[in-house]
C-alpha cells in the first residue's frame, strides 16, 4: 500500500463533511477549509517517528492537524500510538479498505487546547490554495514534481510564449499572466525562459521539453490562451 493509496478516501470523506480539499499544499499532504476552518491531514502507512515529526510541525501552521493511517488491529502497540496522539494533541483518522471500498473512521479530533498564534502561516497557506486553478496533485506523493500555484503561474507564462513567441512582461499580462510575472521571468527558478533582448523572453529548450510533463495544465493554459487571444 501506498500513501497516496489513502487519499482519494480521505478526500472524499472531508468533501462529504463540507470542506474544500487540496493536496500538497506548503508541504502538508491535504489542506482542507471551510467557511473560515482549516484542517491539515498528514497521511502514513504506518504510525512512526517521521509521521509524528511532520504532524507537531504543521502544528505551527493549523492547530487542527490529523494523521490518516491504515487501519490496524487494536494491539497493545496501537493503543500506544492512540495514547502519544492525543499527548500531541492530535487527530486520527483510521481508513479500512473493504471489498466494497474504503471507509474512513475519526477516532479522535485535536485537542482543544492548542490554540497558537498561527494567522501567518494559515493566510500563507490559504493564498497557496487561492492562486491554484485546480488540483493536479495528489496527497502524500512523493519524488515528483508538485503542481504549486508558482508553477501553474510559469506554465501558463510558458505557454503563452510558445503561442506568440517573444514577448515582454507587460505583453505577457496582457494575456492574463498575472502581477507576478516580471519576477517569475527574472529569477527564471525552472530555467524556461531565455532573455534575448532587454525586457524580451522567449521559451527556451528546457521549457518546450518539462512542458512535456504538464498536459493537463498546458491544455488549461491554451483553453485560457483562446479566449485571451480571440475572445470572440
Amino acid at each position: 500500500m501506498l500513501e497516496t493509496d489513502l487519499f482519494e478516501p480521505v478526500k472524499n470523506y472531508l468533501e462529504l463533511q463540507g470542506y474544500t480539499v487540496n493536496a500538497e499544499v506548503k508541504d502538508c499532504d491535504i489542506v482542507a477549509t471551510r467557511d473560515d476552518e482549516m484542517i491539515i491531514v498528514e497521511l502514513k502507512q504506518n504510525a512512526n517517528l517521521q509521521l509524528l515529526i511532520q504532524a507537531t510541525d504543521r502544528q505551527t501552521i493549523s492547530s487542527g492537524v490529523y494523521v490518516a493511517i491504515p487501519a490496524r488491529s487494536n494491539n497493545k502497540h496501537f493503543r500506544s500510538v492512540q495514547r502519544i496522539l492525543r499527548r500531541l494533541e492530535l487527530g486520527l483518522l483510521i481508513v479500512t479498505f473493504r471489498p466494497m471500498g474504503p471507509v474512513v473512521k475519526r477516532i479522535f479530533d485535536p485537542s482543544p487546547g492548542r490554540r497558537k498564534q498561527l494567522k501567518k502561516r494559515k493566510i500563507a497557506v490559504i493564498n497557496e490554495i487561492a492562486g491554484r486553478s485546480a488540483e493536479y496533485n495528489t496527497g502524500g506523493s512523493t519524488r515528483i514534481k508538485l503542481v504549486t500555484a508558482y508553477r501553474e503561474n510559469a506554465v501558463l507564462i510558458a505557454a503563452c510564449l510558445a503561442r506568440v513567441g517573444r514577448c515582454s512582461p507587460r505583453e505577457l499580462r496582457h494575456f492574463g499572466t498575472g502581477e507576478k510575472t516580471s519576477a517569475i521571468l527574472q529569477k527564471n527558478y525552472y530555467g524556461w525562459f531565455d532573455r534575448v533582448a532587454r525586457g524580451v523572453y522567449v521559451l527556451s529548450e528546457q521549457g518546450v521539453e518539462d512542458l512535456k510533463a504538464y498536459p493537463e495544465l498546458i491544455e488549461a493554459a491554451k483553453a485560457f490562451l483562446d479566449r485571451a487571444v480571440d475572445p470572440t
